[in-house]
């Protein structure tokens, strides 16, 4: 450990990779609702947070894991399920009057075309105003589920027993992953039903 009448011990959230105090205090200049998004190995968790005197306030939630209710079977932290719960957040933010916010990755890599834009893309297309260059979001066809689908069909023709393997989670849960876009389209048709609920 560094020594000497200058080393100054870093705060314990920034020693622990969670907290980049300098991007917080940019983004809490802003006085702006933050969309704050962050993702675990299995889901993806979202929060719209008003800060006053640097104490954070959750307006709405909403994580990934909601979506079993409505039929999503697997994947619940891919590009596709970070879209559909963004989403389902933008919806809860407007149901509460929140209709802008600026985007908080927290210490996440900023890499254009990712999970973290995927969820962007998804508050966007449900109605809040959020900035952000169009060439950082993903393709649609990442969103619906498309290049999944693709696979699956010929994993399927070309090596049954890999894709029973593979999709093991989807077929046990009755849905074939070829025909993931019609559960997605299914989904985002049925997110009202969530949106009255709170985040569990």
């Amino acid at each position: 450990m560094a020594k000497g009448p200058r080393y100054r011990v870093a705060f314990r959230r920034r020693r622990l990779g969670r907290t980049n105090y300098r991007r917080r205090l940019g983004l809490l200049a802003s006085r702006t609702t933050r969309a704050v998004v962050r993702r675990s190995n299995k889901y993806v968790y979202a929060q719209l947070v008003e800060s006053e005197q640097a104490r954070d306030r959750v307006v709405v939630a909403a994580c990934s894991r909601e979506l079993i209710k409505l039929g999503y079977p697997t994947g619940l932290s891919s590009a596709t399920a970070a879209y559909l719960t963004g989403l389902l957040l933008a919806k809860r933010g407007l149901k509460t009057g929140v209709k802008r916010a600026i985007l908080d990755i927290g210490v996440v890599p900023n890499v254009p075309k990712s999970n973290t834009y995927a969820f962007l893309k998804g508050c966007v297309d449900g109605g809040l105003e959020i900035p952000h260059s169009a060439e950082m979001l993903p393709e649609d066809s990442r969103l619906n589920g498309e290049h999944i689908a693709n696979y699956a069909a010929t994993l399927k023709s070309q090596a049954p027993q890999k894709y029973s393997q593979l999709f093991s989670k989807y077929l046990s849960a009755g849905v074939e992953p070829e025909n993931i876009k019609t559960v997605v389209v299914k989904v985002m048709q049925d997110l009202d039903k969530l949106v009255g609920e709170k985040s569990v």
